[in-house]
């Protein structure tokens, strides 16, 4: 029997929650004092890098995100627990309501408050790639690319060994798809330079976007 997938994995959704995850990265970085909302790695990095050097503020202004990201994971399983069952609104599109809810109002915070916007930016980030993992049944991330990239490059190393075109046309798609979140990040660049902190409502339309697109079900896919 044919696998029956969920809309959720689709190209047309990953897409523009990649697109969406790199513009949320480029924004912090840019407007909001330098700091990831999606690479929490080089979070702690600056973190334990500024803690050891006494800039105590600089490494909380690196911990508070971390510790955001962590309650987003948190928050996007305590949704799946009580919602997954819901046959009126799928899980996964609560997630993406309170995302764009909660980078909308991101759009008024004044720079005075930039560690409560990176914070929240994270958590809406957390939320994102704790919901959002397959691409067509393989794992992948829409909101950082490390493991994707790592994904992809092993599948072209098995193409080239053993010549299978399903294993080769799966490497393509991961890189592909690196390359529309490294879309979204120069769209979140320019557009900040032009929007300042206002630019991210266009992460949060993108996310309305891909919460209405799964009212409807794609062909070959469920809602599960």
């Amino acid at each position: 029997m044919e696998r029956r997938g969920q809309m959720s994995e689709s190209a047309v959704v990953i897409g523009l929650l990649c697109i969406s995850g790199g513009f949320q990265d480029a924004y912090t970085y840019n407007c909001r004092d330098e700091v990831f909302a999606n690479a929490q790695t080089g979070n702690m990095v600056l973190m334990g890098q500024n803690f050891a050097m006494g800039n105590w503020y600089l490494g909380i202004r690196y911990l508070l995100p971390v510790l955001a990201f962590a309650l987003g994971i948190y928050a996007a399983e305590k949704i799946r627990s009580l919602y997954g069952r819901s046959e009126k609104i799928h899980w996964r599109q609560i997630v993406l309501l309170l995302e764009a809810v909660t980078l909308f109002a991101v759009g008024f915070m004044p720079r005075q408050v930039n560690l409560l916007a990176n914070m929240l930016v994270s958590f809406v980030c957390a939320m994102q790639v704790q919901s959002f993992r397959k691409l067509k049944g393989s794992a992948y991330a829409t909101t950082m690319c490390i493991g994707n990239l790592r994904t992809a490059t092993e599948l072209w190393c098995s193409y080239r060994l053993t010549k299978n075109p399903e294993t080769g046309r799966k490497s393509l798609l991961y890189y592909g798809f690196i390359g529309i979140f490294i879309s979204g990040a120069a769209l979140g660049g320019v557009l900040t330079m032009v929007l300042a902190q206002k630019a991210i409502w266009i992460s949060s339309g993108l996310l309305l976007i891909v919460f209405f697109m799964m009212f409807q079900k794609e062909e070959g896919y469920g809602r599960k």
